[in-house]
């Protein structure tokens, strides 16, 4: 081994700081690729250089450690620039969607007051009214053009931060407790909760992924989630850390599956992760018998439930990755994660969430308090370790209700994370993800899952996914109907549909009312809407309890 590859992975090693990872990587593989859109990259080298730069310019701005600096960008190698440039100011970086509303980014601004934003020339105007309200102060930076009427001088563009600002890397105090970036989520009230995560948070995941899953530096990483969807931190940071290729896939290219099969192909994908969403597209019409992905070793997915029958027809096609379950919500990163091994054509079961990761502990507790240590039993599931969040932004009573004292903590005083999800366990300790607390509903004066209703309609072979809803009802509680979509050109019938639930569930969980759609609407993030399937069938001003 080379000197300078002892040094860097010394670095690598004394690493208390995600932006560490960067200067180690940069001085290990400095001609090496580190971003890279299609055909536009740069390397490590000038990944390094140039968020050094970006860090001089926000200082000289006014930005210092604990302030929040906004990233309202599109993806691209500048945008990976500017997560790192605003991390070595010892500020945090606030990423939001750049296809979000801009009223969405002014109230997150509002709620962080921005230090500085860093944009583009053509998003700009989508802000500029409700930004100069709510953060007049905010020193703006622009990685294109400045816009047609930027005469303030707290304007600058990229082309004027790399001629004027130095190459080396601005000394400042940060330890590893310091927030490193803030993930908003919606919140219940409409309003969106920001997640206040650290450096530590973030590198006791990062540690732990990039060794389970023998991350190096010939590997390509795709970047599939937005900067403001907690997966990007696996897709950015696991990559910078071992050296890697970040392969960001251009922006709406997952409702294209033949054109995301191509991008996969010729950017020589290893290690693909996203939604199962985007893999069952893929699976259903990115023509995967007819591809080369000898390149893809690992698929990790994560986010929402992978129907057993889908991940079983994408492993029956792709035999040779590693396929992985990551669980956890943003608050925790990933907490826990199960390695699928083949699955037999009768597995029906939902994939196990799995087992701790590293330095983190998951606990079940059941509605009598008691720990749930085997299987037959049901509890809610809290996590501890470092890489549960600090808390939510400006939100203390949020924050508060978020945790709860540990009851096996003897003689000393500990918060537990509530996750908000119910689980059991299998006979070789795996978790079990049961349902959401929230999808927890009565009717009848019986208590009911709504995942356990969508994973029996899933099981019929014309369903392609299903959506149970609890629709309020002064008579009995609640009602059930479902939204379900079909595989390919298959025909299904309600009453069939009914007759294949009634089979496997008792009679006040078969749905009264199905309805068939061709798509389900999405978040951002990909996931099923259900806020808007639900406001879709509940009148105003009632919920489902």
């Amino acid at each position: 081994m080379s000197r300078g590859n002892c040094f860097s992975e010394l670095l690598i090693l004394m690493s208390y700081l995600l932006h560490q990872l960067l200067r180690a990587s940069a001085a290990a593989h400095p001609e090496s690729d580190a971003v890279r859109l299609v055909d536009d990259a740069i390397t490590y080298r000038d990944l390094e250089t140039q968020s050094n730069q970006l860090a001089h310019a926000l200082i000289a701005a006014g930005v210092a450690p604990g302030d929040r600096v906004g990233i309202y960008l599109k993806k691209s190698p500048r945008a990976i620039v500017s997560i790192f440039g605003i991390l070595k100011t010892g500020a945090c970086y606030v990423p939001v969607d750049a296809n979000a509303p801009g009223a969405r980014l002014v109230e997150i601004a509002r709620q962080c007051a921005f230090r500085a934003l860093v944009t583009s020339a053509s998003l700009y105007g989508k802000i500029e009214d409700g930004l100069k309200e709510e953060c007049k102060d905010a020193a703006l930076f622009f990685v294109d053009e400045l816009p047609k009427d930027a005469h303030s001088s707290g304007y600058q563009s990229f082309s004027e931060v790399l001629l004027q600002c130095p190459k080396d890397s601005p000394v400042v105090d940060v330890i590893g407790h310091d927030l490193a970036y803030i993930l908003f989520t919606s919140g219940s009230t409409g309003t969106p909760k920001g997640v206040m995560l650290s450096h530590l948070n973030a590198l006791t995941f990062v540690n732990w992924a990039a060794e389970t899953f023998g991350i190096t530096s010939s590997d390509r990483l795709s970047q599939h989630a937005p900067f403001n969807f907690d997966l990007s931190v696996f897709d950015i940071f696991v990559a910078v850390k071992a050296g890697a290729a970040i392969c960001l896939v251009p922006e709406g290219l997952a409702v294209f599956p033949l054109q995301l099969s191509a991008f996969i192909q010729k950017q020589k994908i290893t290690v693909w992760y996203s939604v199962p969403m985007v893999l069952m597209l893929l699976l259903g019409r990115g023509k995967l018998d007819e591809g080369d992905f000898s390149s893809l070793r690992i698929i990790l997915f994560a986010g929402e439930v992978f129907p057993t029958k889908h991940l079983r027809a994408l492993m029956e096609k792709l035999t040779h990755p590693r396929y992985a379950n990551l669980y956890g919500p943003t608050e925790t990163n990933v907490c826990a994660y199960y390695e699928v091994a083949p699955l037999s054509p009768e597995a029906t079961a939902p994939i196990p969430i799995g087992k701790a990761c590293a330095n983190t502990e998951l606990i079940a507790i059941d509605e009598a308090g008691e720990r749930v240590s085997g299987p037959g039993r049901e509890g809610l599931l809290y996590a501890r370790g470092s890489t549960v969040m600090q808390g939510y932004y400006g939100r203390p009573e949020n924050t508060r209700a978020a945790f709860s004292p540990n009851p096996f903590a003897v003689g000393r005083e500990e918060n537990l994370y509530c996750t908000g999800d119910w689980v059991t366990l299998d006979e070789d300790g795996n978790y079990l993800f049961v349902g959401r607390k929230d999808h927890m509903i009565k009717t009848r004066g019986y208590r009911v899952e709504l995942g356990e209703i969508e994973a029996i309609m899933v099981t019929h072979p014309a369903v392609d996914e299903a959506v149970a809803l609890a629709i309020p009802d002064e008579a009995v509680g609640n009602t059930i109907q479902a939204v379900v979509t079909l595989a390919g050109d298959s025909s299904l019938e309600v009453a069939e549909l009914k007759r294949h639930c009634a089979e496997k569930l008792p009679a006040y969980m078969v749905p009264e009312k199905i309805d068939f759609a061709a798509t389900l609407p999405r978040t951002d993030n990909g996931k099923i809407d259900r806020r808007r399937l639900q406001s879709e069938r509940v009148p105003s001003g009632t919920s489902a309890d």
